[in-house]
């Protein structure tokens, strides 16, 4: 393959340029690559391979979560993709909502359970990535037919069918894990959840509205987190924080889904970004609107301090500057306000700790304290 293109770039007439210069250079692996790979790509899309343009070398290692899944061995890369490792913002969408009930659930005065955090975070990681593995395999078919999803491992054949079985298996059983460390209750109700993983990819070719599926799904952590600590759900706070986390999820997944909007409706997807259409920012308001009064719920049923309705307002602020901003027809503005929804969770988070924080403690621990002075 060199011979030819150094005959090519060097015959009767031709001078050799740059293009044929980086030909040579790239060596006969990787020829179209020097031409054809970008050495950065849009989020979500197929580029950004960690090869230089013109150059046979990688790029410097880079700390983010895509730059280590480029580090990691090469066997092992499809897998690491196949989980999303390499765009952890849906971990973190997954992870929040078990952070707020966590930390409404701890004792006044107190920090939440680190260990339960530390706990919650392994599994959204591993949850995240079985549900991950679930959707692909569910949608290998479709996932060929839109640019974004284009390069997913297992439409592409990095991955096959039997080996993401095996990959799911591994992964559920580490959760599981994960899971029988809680208490009885817990482990009961986490469960449960799994119903709502492996059907919710089905749900885009049955209604309009799988982001509330999603939402369902994505804040079970909600009441999860509570019993956890509490050893059961106190319904008058975990139903409100639970249905303010699904308004979250029918917000952010909804300006998500206006990136494949045009994909969808030639494949037969269904999606609310296709229900809502025009109307998607008034939409976006009233889902809004609701998550700020089940917040407001829950932190009532739950004696919050001013410090957690002013994190409340510091949400909803976020949310009216997200959706007026919000371009629908702009893939990557989508992208861009869809993953600010991090900020979002951890402003509530940090609210819900600091009120906390701010309660006066248990006048019956407080006694016992005195008592054994």
């Amino acid at each position: 393959m060199a011979a030819v293109l150094a005959r090519l770039c060097r015959g009767p007439g031709t001078a050799a340029g740059p293009r044929c210069l980086r030909l040579l250079r790239a060596g006969p692996a990787r020829p179209a690559a020097a031409l054809a790979v970008p050495t950065h790509g849009a989020p979500g899309s197929p580029l950004g391979l960690g090869w230089e343009a013109g150059s046979g070398s990688r790029r410097p290692l880079s700390f983010s979560a895509a730059g280590l899944v480029r580090a990691a061995p090469g066997p092992l890369q499809p897998y690491l993709r196949l989980m999303r490792l390499d765009k952890p913002i849906g971990t973190w969408l997954l992870y929040l909502p078990c952070t707020w009930s966590i930390g409404l659930a701890a004792e006044p005065g107190c920090f939440p359970d680190w260990y339960m955090l530390s706990l919650f975070g392994t599994g959204a990681v591993l949850m995240r990535g079985a549900g991950c593995t679930i959707n692909d395999m569910w949608d290998r078919d479709y996932d060929k037919k839109v640019l974004r999803t284009a390069s997913r491992p297992i439409a592409v054949g990095d991955v096959s069918t039997f080996q993401s079985f095996v990959f799911l298996g591994g992964q559920l059983s580490l959760a599981l894990c994960v899971l029988l460390c809680l208490n009885y209750y817990s482990i009961a109700l986490g469960a449960a959840s799994l119903s709502l993983v492996i059907t919710y990819p089905l749900m885009k070719r049955i209604t309009y509205w799988p982001q509330l599926v999603l939402g369902l799904t994505f804040n079970w952590g909600t009441l999860l987190g509570w019993s956890a600590i509490k050893g059961s759900c106190d319904w008058s706070v975990c139903l409100p924080l639970y249905f303010s986390g699904v308004m979250w999820t029918l917000i952010y997944d909804t300006i998500y889904a206006h990136q494949d909007k045009r994909d969808d409706l030639v494949i037969g997807v269904k999606s609310t970004a296709l229900r809502f259409n025009d109307n998607t920012k008034q939409w976006l308001s009233g889902f809004s609107v609701a998550m700020l009064v089940g917040l407001s719920v829950a932190g009532i049923n739950c004696d919050q301090t001013f410090l957690y309705y002013t994190a409340v307002a510091a949400v909803g602020a976020h949310l009216a500057r997200q959706i007026y901003t919000l371009d629908i027809h702009k893939p990557e503005d989508c992208w861009k306000k869809f993953t600010s929804n991090r900020t979002i969770g951890l402003l509530l988070f940090i609210g819900i700790v600091t009120g906390n924080l701010w309660k006066r403690k248990n006048p019956k621990e407080m006694n016992a304290i005195n008592t054994d002075i």
